[in-house]
């Protein structure tokens, strides 16, 4: 039975990865490594999984159906784990998670790391990045994300935060132009905005009608790193829009300063997603936990 299973899981992940490369790379594991792995299951069986080629490699047919007898006792397997898991209450194994650059460092990484301190078999492998990424292709367990999640198909979701976004300025700024009162007061003003892709995102603003009323003050810096637009608005440069967790420190010390306080703020989600499967890991469900216990003080000044 060992026999039988040793390897297994490389194989599932050299498909899922689709390169031996990738599969390398999820697994810890040198490109030779997978390569000698697949090679040894292949003279085990008596049959070849992949065709191969220098620039691309598929399935077999015998492969295609290897691989699905193999994905399911590899589901099976993890279920039987996470129930004894869920039993002795301590996490054990890798938890790779997926987070945006900027909220991920600020906000979910001390919250993890605080998680994988008080679980010392459990090891946490953090990817900071702003785009999308598929959590099945690319071997996560779970993924934050700030905004709509889209088409949502084999994914479980739970709301873990909220984030709540305020107009600021440095005193500087305020003295020399004064504060806005609505927003039709914008128009008058100097803004640091948000742009990507020559796009420039409104500042939105919940109103009684439903849909968020918008506005889009003149701006002559625009930047894709709100970091950035903290960092230009602390030095003078304007008003900005801003999520609470982002300024709370520096309207604490003073360098900034909430303005528009008689407006209602727009408060959005932050969404965990994670693969669907017929039992949730252990590490997972306290990772969850920890979040949602965690990050709705980001709302907060």
């Amino acid at each position: 039975m060992r026999e039988m299973l040793n390897g297994l899981d490389i194989f599932v992940a050299a498909v899922e990865a689709g390169s031996f490369a990738a599969a390398a790379e999820r697994t810890h594991l040198t490109r030779s490594a997978v390569a000698k792995t697949v090679a040894r299951l292949e003279t085990r069986l008596g049959t070849r999984l992949f065709h191969r080629t220098t620039r691309s490699q598929a399935l077999t047919e015998d492969g295609q159906l290897y691989y699905e007898r193999c994905q399911r006792a590899l589901e099976e397997l993890r279920a039987a784990q996470a129930v004894l898991e869920s039993g002795r209450r301590e996490a054990t194994g890798r938890l790779r998670v997926s987070v945006p650059v900027l909220f991920g460092r600020r906000c979910v990484a001390p919250v993890l790391a605080a998680l994988a301190a008080r679980h010392p078999k459990l090891e946490l492998d953090l990817s900071f990045s702003d785009r999308p990424v598929d959590l099945i292709e690319d071997g996560f367990d779970l993924a934050i994300r700030n905004s709509a999640i889209g088409d949502g198909a084999g994914l479980m979701t739970r709301t873990v935060g909220l984030q709540r976004m305020v107009v600021c300025a440095a005193p500087s700024y305020l003295a020399a132009h004064g504060a806005p009162g609505g927003l039709e007061d914008l128009g008058a003003h100097h803004a640091v905005t948000y742009g990507r892709a020559g796009r420039i995102r409104s500042w939105q603003f919940p109103s009684e009608a439903g849909r968020p009323l918008e506005a889009t003050p003149p701006s002559r810096l625009r930047f894709d790193d709100l970091e950035a637009i903290a960092e230009a608005a602390e030095a003078g440069h304007g008003l900005a829009w801003l999520p609470c967790w982002l300024i709370r420190d520096r309207v604490r010390a003073g360098t900034l300063v909430p303005v528009m306080k008689n407006l209602p703020q727009l408060v959005f989600t932050t969404y965990a997603l994670w693969p669907q499967a017929p039992q949730l890991p252990l590490r997972v469900r306290l990772a969850l936990d920890a979040l949602a216990a965690e990050l709705p003080g980001s709302a907060e000044l």
